[in-house]
């Protein structure tokens, strides 16, 4: 199986991609889509929906794992990252590919045991989870694939779950 973990942003998306096949899990793809500081809102998001569609043309994921934007004190903020998360589903939609939505906290609680982990130690999960030999950086790449790695526990529990109603 293969997942593409998807981190929302405008300014910043991060995406991560992960092969999972007889319970080895290897890297093989991740990084960070920048649009231009000076485009309009837009124009990011026709780049970033652009930049998507290849990455999955590319890639071929069999699903997409998004992380839901996080409300705190500031509401336009929220809405802009749901903006990028909306363009993140339209895009698996349009390449005929399942997207599942995670909170920031169920993707920290499955890859860190710990559901307000900070940055570095999502950051340090993710390289040991996948034996990185350093961090995956930025944090927005970093954070994609702890949202790949949280589809990933959730996909493999859910089948242990099935097979045990089996019974």
């Amino acid at each position: 199986m293969r997942i593409m973990g998807i981190d929302p942003g405008t300014k910043a998306m991060g995406y991560g991609v992960l092969e999972s096949n007889e319970g080895k899990t290897s890297l093989v793809d991740y990084g960070v889509l920048t649009p231009a500081a000076s485009a309009s809102i837009g124009e990011r998001l026709s780049y970033l929906y652009n930049g998507l569609l290849e990455i999955i043309s590319r890639t071929q994921p069999d699903a997409i794992a998004i992380e839901q934007p996080f409300v705190a004190k500031n509401a336009r903020t929220a809405l802009v990252i749901g903006m990028a998360q909306a363009v993140a589903i339209l895009a698996a939609a349009n390449r005929g590919i399942t997207a599942c939505e995670y909170t920031p906290a169920r993707i920290k609680q499955s890859v860190a045991n710990y559901g307000v982990s900070s940055k570095e130690q999502i950051q340090e999960m993710v390289r040991l989870w996948l034996g990185l030999s350093k961090r995956p950086e930025p944090s927005d790449a970093a954070d994609a694939l702890a949202v790949a790695l949280c589809h990933l526990s959730e996909t493999q529990l859910n089948h242990i779950l099935a097979s045990q109603d089996k019974r």
